[in-house]
């Protein structure tokens, strides 16, 4: 695919990128979610070659596969990154059971609640100890509305954010991710058997071909446009009221 930029000239860009942002901020490196995914992958490996121990990898379960973990773990041990444990079951349970007395039942409502307290920790984190919060959302994530709003969108730098899935892909492989994580279907966890692909009706490899070149069939050029009209609030800023009075 001619669209998919020279990985390596990427991930230094990208290097670079991050420790200008960190010493413009006064900060001394960055706190992230190590999910098990590829898009987390990749951002803490940049992070540890960018700022060495001087970083944050929290690996925070709410309800989720324990598989996830393993993968999150095994992205750790291979590349020496720094990981602590948030465990958010309890904190989530004690909410959401809080929500479900005022008719908070369930459905996305109470599955993007585990992404907003993921971010609220890494926040918590990232203040204590002179951080920024790094996101890990794509381009087609971004694109498409992909995220939740105020949680994993939630950060202080997205340098994933100009990357075609196949691009992170080919960076990962480029940082030595374990094969595995690069393989793995894109999932946000939020419920069993849940993928990316799956919920959008989408595969990456679609969403990127349309994003680099604007050629894609029909049908999925509408159902990536209505999803990118339909999620424009996401990217916007939050509108003021300036009353003209």
């Amino acid at each position: 695919m001619t669209y998919i930029r020279d990985a390596a000239g990427v991930a230094g860009f990208i290097e670079r990128w991050l420790r200008e942002h960190v010493a413009e901020a006064g900060a001394v490196g960055i706190a992230v979610g190590l999910s098990g995914g590829i898009d987390s992958a990749v951002v803490a490996a940049l992070a540890r070659r960018a700022f060495g121990q001087d970083m944050a990898a929290l690996v925070m379960p709410c309800h989720s596969d324990p598989s996830d973990e393993a993968d999150a773990r095994l992205v750790a041990d291979a590349l020496d990154i720094p990981c602590e444990r948030v465990d958010l079951t309890a904190v989530y349970d004690a909410l959401a059971s809080e929500l479900r007395k005022i008719g908070v039942l369930q459905g996305p409502a109470l599955s993007n609640l585990k992404a907003r307290l993921r971010m609220a920790s890494l926040y918590a984190v990232a203040q204590a100890r002179s951080l920024l919060v790094c996101g890990t959302s794509n381009r087609a994530e971004i694109a498409t509305g992909y995220f939740t709003k105020f949680g994993d969108s939630a950060a202080d730098l997205l340098p994933l954010a100009d990357l075609l899935k196949g691009e992170v892909r080919a960076v990962a492989a480029h940082l030595g991710v374990p094969e595995r994580i690069i393989r793995k279907a894109p999932t946000a966890g939020f419920w069993a058997g849940q993928t990316d692909e799956g919920e959008m009706g989408l595969t990456y490899d679609e969403l990127d071909r349309y994003l680099a070149t604007g050629d894609a069939a029909p049908e999925v050029r509408e159902r990536i446009e209505a999803r990118r009209r339909n999620s424009e609030h996401k990217r916007r800023p939050v509108p003021i009221c300036v009353p003209e009075v």
